[in-house]
């Protein structure tokens, strides 16, 4: 289970973003799964840490949008030659060869992904 932070606490209790249920929705279900994942603010959106490294972030610019974006750290790394993670879900557009964005273009695509989008999350924290 997931470490619930105050400085994201204080982060959401202020953010204003037509998606912010979905934020919050995506937060509680990421925390609540199985993996012991922390949680701070990075690029002025929530982040999600796994064994103190950026892992997994929300990304709320424009202000109509939101994504995840799926990373192996806050610096893109030189060792991508043999990287590979399996989508069975087709959620994930590849940015790079190990940077990925889920999109979640309203409340409906949050309620119908959530669970998957765990799932992914969990095994990408794993993934090095």
């Amino acid at each position: 289970m997931g470490t619930p932070d105050a400085e994201v606490e204080r982060y959401l209790a202020e953010l204003q973003h037509p998606l912010k249920d979905g934020v919050l929705q995506l937060r509680e279900a990421i925390l609540a799964s199985g993996t012991a994942i922390t949680e701070h603010v990075k690029w002025n959106a929530p982040s999600f840490c796994y064994d103190g490294e950026d892992r997994v972030t929300f990304r709320l610019q424009p202000r109509g949008r939101l994504q995840l974006i799926f990373h192996r750290g806050a610096k893109v790394r030189a060792d991508t030659a043999g990287f590979a993670f399996d989508d069975p879900t087709g959620l994930m557009t590849w940015a790079s060869p190990d940077r990925a964005v889920v999109d979640f273009p309203d409340l409906d695509a949050v309620e119908a992904r959530r669970a998957q989008v765990v799932e992914l999350v969990e095994r990408w924290v794993l993934t090095r």
